[in-house]
């Protein structure tokens, strides 16, 4: 069975720095796209960024700019550097992998805690 296991969430000064990580655990055959998303309560999960099997990025407009997000196709990891972080930016933030027809994997999501 699939996990994707999160770390480097954290309690961070605005304008500071974090590194999210994810990697699954349990094989994957094939993943299309691997993806970062946030949600907080009461409101409705929404895409930071999102990288493809080709290597094509996307990323939400409020992030452009302050956030990358990378990957490492061996490792079934993805990254997501985070810089110049806004308070705005609090939220949980959750992993995703997609997978061909039409499944996909959520990680258990991690705290990101920006202080004004």
């Amino acid at each position: 069975q699939v996990r994707l296991v999160e770390s480097g969430g954290g309690l961070v000064q605005a304008g500071g720095s974090l590194r999210l990580s994810c990697a699954a655990v349990g094989s994957i055959f094939r993943i299309l796209a691997m993806g970062w998303y946030r949600q907080a309560p009461g409101n409705q999960r929404e895409l930071v960024a999102v990288i493809t099997s080709g290597g094509t990025t996307t990323y939400t407009d409020s992030v452009k700019g302050r956030f990358t997000i990378s990957r490492d196709g061996a490792k079934n990891t993805v990254l997501l550097q985070m810089n110049n972080l806004k308070p705005e930016d609090t939220d949980v933030y959750y992993c995703n992998f997609r997978i061909p027809g039409g499944g996909d994997y959520w990680g258990q999501g991690t705290q990101v805690t920006v202080s004004s």
